[in-house]
């Protein structure tokens, strides 16, 4: 099995995620977007940083990309893509998910860590976990606030794509929202039941010596 995880100009945690995907038993390589995605393609990842310098928006310029037409077509044919941080971004860009991340509440950019609930535990991105389970992720991002319109909201909470949301430590959803996101959302699931987004980084929380980890249940979606 093998994960391609996408490089663009200026992404910078794409060493982290292939590291963080072989400590859970995934094999993965880092790929050019110019060069396309691997034939035997067997999962996608787009990692955080900063794509293009975040020029015009947040991932607008990599969500053009010709590689994304490629992720498209293989999120189509059930292969798992994550995006994270500044890929939640490009998905959203790339019309993998509805809605956006925008500048966060107060125009603050926010480096900490954060609890997020499990809102559910039916997805290949969540089945570690159980529903309600309270995860303990980092955070690094200055437009993580997703909005989305009164219509599209509605219809992502009616179809139960939310699968993570800022909580308390108890597990409250409320005040504790980092960003200013809609409902509080850190990751929802895209049009095709194969693609997740979500501002918080698991990769980054794999090792449990080192911070929590809680994040490696997230990639083991791409585990065989």
């Amino acid at each position: 099995m093998v994960v391609a995880v996408v490089q663009f100009g200026g992404s910078n945690c794409d060493r982290d995620a292939v590291r963080a995907l072989s400590h859970v038993g995934v094999d993965a390589e880092r790929v050019w977007h110019a060069d396309g995605l691997p034939d035997d393609v067997d999962g996608v990842v787009l990692p955080g940083g900063f794509s293009y310098g975040d020029y015009l928006r947040a991932g607008a310029m990599a969500a053009r990309a010709p590689v994304m037409d490629e992720v498209r077509a293989a999120a189509a044919d059930g292969v798992p893509v994550l995006g994270v941080c500044n890929g939640a971004q490009v998905g959203c860009e790339a019309g993998l998910v509805p809605g956006a991340f925008t500048t966060n509440a107060g125009a603050r950019f926010r480096c900490e860590r954060v609890h997020v609930r499990v809102e559910r535990a039916d997805t290949p991105f969540t089945r570690a976990y159980e529903e309600g389970d309270v995860l303990d992720l980092p955070i690094a991002h200055g437009e993580g606030r997703f909005e989305a319109g009164d219509e599209t909201y509605s219809r992502l909470v009616a179809d139960d794509r939310v699968i993570f949301r800022y909580c308390d430590a108890d597990g409250t959803v409320g005040a504790a929202n980092p960003n200013g996101s809609r409902g509080a959302v850190a990751g929802l699931l895209g049009d095709e039941p194969s693609v997740a987004v979500l501002m918080p980084h698991p990769e980054r929380a794999t090792l449990p010596r080192l911070s929590s980890g809680d994040g490696a249940g997230v990639l083991r979606a791409f585990a065989p």
